[in-house]
């Protein structure tokens, strides 16, 4: 209760300080709107901007986008102080949960609010932000999984969602939550930073999604070691940030399990030790190119040692099998560690005012050197994108273009690995370490336990201002699904089909960044209509909305 007393305390500071201070703080990761402006600054060919957007850790100045760069300060003062733009984001879910990547809001229905705002203060290398933040939501009762499903396939249900830690649900009440947010103490000097942290971070190229760290769980504390911008080296440039965190269990169950007590396993209370490392390079001669390889570990607390190796998994071998000297050897997963690896590439070609990016990961240590490479597909996930702008001679404005696949559904080497159409676990999941996740919401990947979706957006854009539209389609649970239904013909995939409407607009200091989206589940939650029949199977159908808006308000007066 202190704790929530302080960061109220801050919180309320943050806001009603006088705003006439310099403006050099940096941004959050996935921050809407701002960032979108900043990536599509680069491909319209601002040469300040030589970020590869496959490391983001609230390294992106905001004045680089909101003032022009003729005021701009050339030199920084020996001490700063600013106020961080306030933003406030409202949601609404008609009839069931829908939408990710937004800080920790939570699965819900009905209406939910976030904010969050603060301070930014420098004094020579030594560098405070206090950014705390504030979610509340309805969490209203929706049609979750059914109860009526046979005991088989609760079984599997259970397989999947406890070997995560992925309430439907955060409770049977309202939710609240204020936490530090996108809070740190750090030390800067050159291109390098090293402190304390609780931002959210994000690993990897991708826009929508990432394989390993996005902003759609809540950000978690931890040490860090990092680069606030490309460090130039006579190869290229480099960057990159090494970790040592906590991650902590959300405290619910998932309630469409829980009532079973043949499958039913309560989700661990103890905290996660988490160490990740990423690396992210682009070349000297290739200009535009960037790739990297992210890694990480994590271990619960009671089962962890402390040896290097203990502290530092990320330096050990990429196999299984560890073999010694005397011809023994030992498996790593005997020390309960849940590993992800993933690598990388973009490819920013100015010219053409476009790019294309991927990332692969592998959340399973392959077992030796033969394994990894006669079944490199085991226990992978990936996603790639593309971005692309047409100038339109007619008019200011330019026609954005951009797309994205993400797909965790294992692939067909489940045929070969496993009896029948079984499986294994799916990506951010675990036998031992039980899911990727803080707070109960996934780290990286936000759209569901063993889920796909492809997103593509177009619209017409002209700096802080878009019209356009998103189509998006996601299979939901899918291996869940084989491994529950398997090959048969009644019930089929849940997979919703959506359409966005998307409106951005600059008034002022004051940007409002919204979306409404149109929902059909078709299959919704694998449930079969009252009138359906074995040899004329009918799946039930459900229309939802999604509606979400915005305000970023920048306390600065802004420049003529």
């Amino acid at each position: 209760m202190r704790t929530s007393k302080a960061v109220f305390f801050i919180f309320l500071i943050s806001l009603i300080l006088l705003p006439n201070w310099i403006f050099a703080q940096n941004i959050t990761p996935g921050f809407p709107l701002l960032e979108e402006v900043q990536r599509r600054n680069q491909l319209l060919g601002d040469s300040t901007n030589t970020y590869s957007f496959s490391f983001r850790t609230s390294s992106i100045n905001p004045s680089v986008l909101f003032f022009d760069k003729a005021q701009q300060p050339t030199k920084r003062p020996l001490a700063e102080f600013s106020l961080l733009p306030v933003l406030a984001t409202m949601r609404y879910n008609s009839s069931r949960p829908y939408g990710w990547g937004d800080f920790g809001m939570i699965p819900n229905k009905g209406f939910q609010s976030y904010l969050s705002a603060g301070i930014h203060a420098r004094f020579s290398i030594l560098n405070l932000q206090l950014q705390p933040e504030w979610t509340a939501a309805q969490n209203l009762p929706f049609d979750s999984f059914s109860s009526f499903y046979a005991g088989r396939i609760n079984g599997v249900r259970s397989y999947y969602w406890y070997s995560g830690d992925n309430p439907e649900r955060f409770g049977d009440k309202g939710f609240t939550r204020l936490n530090l947010g996108q809070s740190s103490l750090t030390l800067r000097y050159g291109a390098f930073e090293i402190g304390a942290s609780t931002r959210n971070i994000w690993w990897g190229p991708g826009q929508w999604n990432s394989l390993i760290f996005s902003n759609n769980a809540p950000g978690f504390a931890h040490l860090t070691l990092n680069t606030t911008k490309p460090a130039k080296t006579f190869l290229g440039s480099f960057e990159g940030q090494i970790i040592m965190g906590r991650l902590e269990p959300s405290y619910f169950p998932n309630q469409t399990t829980a009532t079973n007590p043949d499958f039913y396993s309560a989700p661990a209370s103890d905290w996660r030790y988490m160490n990740g490392m990423t690396i992210t390079y682009q070349p000297k001669w290739i200009k535009g190119l960037s790739v990297g390889i992210n890694r990480t570990f994590q271990q619960y607390s009671e089962n962890k040692g402390n040896e290097f190796g203990d502290w530092f998994p990320i330096f050990e071998p990429f196999q299984k099998k560890k073999l010694f000297a005397n011809g023994n050897s030992v498996l790593y997963d005997e020390k309960a560690q849940d590993q992800q690896a993933s690598f990388f590439g973009r490819y920013l070609f100015q010219p053409a005012k476009a790019e294309l990016y991927f990332e692969f990961g592998r959340r399973d240590h392959a077992y030796d050197f033969r394994d990894a490479i006669m079944s490199p597909e085991h226990a992978r996930a990936y996603l790639m994108g593309f971005s692309k702008l047409v100038d339109l001679a007619s008019t200011s404005k330019d026609l954005q273009i951009r797309a994205e696949v993400t797909q965790q559904q294992e692939s067909v080497n489940r045929y070969i690995r496993y009896s029948g159409t079984v499986g294994g676990l799916t990506w951010h999941t675990h036998g031992q370490v039980r899911g990727f996740t803080n707070h109960g919401q996934p780290m990286g990947v936000g759209i569901g336990t063993g889920s796909n979706v492809q997103t593509i957006e177009i619209a017409l854009v002209d700096r802080f201002e878009k019209m356009g539209i998103l189509l998006e389609r996601l299979e939901n649970n899918q291996d869940f699904y084989y491994r529950a239904f398997g090959l048969q013909n009644e019930r089929k995939p849940w997979v919703d089909f959506s359409i966005g409407f998307l409106f951005d607009k600059q008034i002022g200091n004051l940007l409002l960044s919204s979306k409404l989206q149109v929902i059909q589940g078709l299959n919704y939650q694998w449930q079969l209509d009252e009138k359906s029949t074995p040899q004329y199977p009918k799946g039930i159908n459900q229309t939802s909305v999604m509606a979400q808006a915005s305000l970023i308000y920048f306390l600065e007066k802004k420049p003529k």
